[in-house]
C-alpha cells in the first residue's frame, strides 16, 4: 500500500519558478526526491544547465506558458525576482493558464504586503496594504490568485527567511568578517522563518492539496536588533558594530502570524529554533 502511495505521489509533477534562486533552489531540493520536479533558471551556474529538469528562463525575455506547456506541471511554485512589470505580466499568464488546465498555482509573497499597518501583527484574512514599492507587487499579484476558485491557488506569506547558506546569514558574516557595522531596527518587532522549515511546509501543503492563505512566519515575536544580536552570538566570539535605525520612534510590526490556517505543530516554529538552526549545516 505504502510503495502504491509513493508511486502516485511522484507522478504529480511540480514546476518550480526561480528555481536558481536561493528559495526557490531549497524547494527543488526538498521536492525532488518525491514528485516529478522541474525548475526554472536565470543563472550562470554551469550545474543548472547540466540538469535535464531545469529550463532558462528570462523574465524580460521568455514567455513563461512555454515551459507550463512543456512540462504539463499539476503545481505551479512561483519563486520568481526581477523586473517588477515583467513579473505582473508573467503572473497573468500563468493565472490563464491555471484557469484552463488542471493545475495549481502556489505564490511566494512576503510579509511586505502589510507594511503600512506598523501598529500590530497581522493574519491571514486581515486587508492587505503597503507603502513599499514591493509590497505593493506582492498585494497586486495576491489580488490576480484571489480572483481565481480557491482550490487553484495558494499564497504563502513570509517573513525573514535564515538558514546556515541564506543571504542573510551571508551579509552578517561578510560584515563581522570586515567589521563592517550591521544595520539594526531596534523598533522593529517581526517574525521570522528558515529556508528549511519553509520547504517542508510547501511540500505539505502539496502533498495535502491544501488552498488558501498561509502565513508561513515562527508563532512568536522578537525585536530586530535582539534577533541579530542573538544570531551574531551563534556565529561565535565577534564584537560587532551595530548602526542602529530608527524608523519611528513607536513599536512597528512586520509579522505574519498564523491563526486561521494552522499548520501541524512540527511544522510550526518559533524564534529560538530559527536561531538555533543558523549553525546545523
Amino acid at each position: 500500500m505504502a510503495t502504491k502511495r509513493k508511486q502516485s505521489i511522484q507522478k504529480k509533477k511540480i514546476l518550480i519558478l526561480g528555481g536558481s534562486g536561493f528559495l526557490g533552489n531549497a524547494i527543488y531540493k526538498e521536492l525532488c526526491n518525491y514528485f516529478d520536479t522541474y525548475a526554472t533558471y536565470f543563472s550562470t551556474k554551469k550545474s543548472f544547465e547540466n540538469n535535464k529538469q531545469f529550463f532558462h528562463y528570462d523574465l524580460a525575455e521568455d514567455d513563461v506558458i512555454e515551459i507550463a506547456a512543456q512540462v504539463k506541471p499539476d503545481v505551479i511554485i512561483s519563486c520568481l525576482r526581477g523586473g517588477f512589470a515583467a513579473q505582473v505580466t508573467a503572473h497573468m499568464h500563468l493565472v490563464d493558464y491555471v484557469m484552463q488546465h488542471r493545475c495549481k498555482l502556489i505564490f511566494l509573497s512576503s510579509a511586505n504586503v502589510f507594511d503600512a499597518y506598523s501598529q500590530y501583527p497581522s493574519y491571514e484574512y486581515d486587508k492587505t496594504l503597503s507603502e513599499s514599492i514591493y509590497g505593493r507587487l506582492k498585494i497586486k499579484i495576491e489580488n490576480m490568485l484571489l480572483r481565481m476558485p480557491k482550490n487553484k491557488m495558494a499564497i504563502l506569506r513570509v517573513p525573514m527567511v535564515f538558514g546556515s547558506q541564506s543571504p542573510r546569514i551571508k551579509t552578517i558574516k561578510r560584515q563581522l568578517h570586515a567589521k563592517e557595522p550591521i544595520e539594526v531596527f531596534p523598533n522593529l518587532v517581526l517574525n521570522t522563518t528558515t529556508d528549511d522549515k519553509l520547504t517542508q511546509q510547501v511540500h505539505y501543503i502539496i502533498n495535502r492539496n491544501k488552498s488558501g492563505i498561509f502565513h508561513l512566519g515562527s508563532t512568536d515575536l522578537m525585536h530586530h536588533d535582539e534577533l541579530i544580536a542573538e544570531i551574531i552570538k551563534k556565529l561565535g566570539n565577534h564584537h560587532p558594530i551595530y548602526k542602529r535605525v530608527y524608523t519611528t520612534n513607536n513599536e512597528r510590526y512586520l509579522a505574519v502570524l498564523p491563526k486561521d490556517n494552522l499548520l501541524p505543530k512540527n511544522l510550526q516554529i518559533d524564534n529560538q529554533q530559527v536561531i538555533d538552526a543558523i549553525l546545523v549545516k
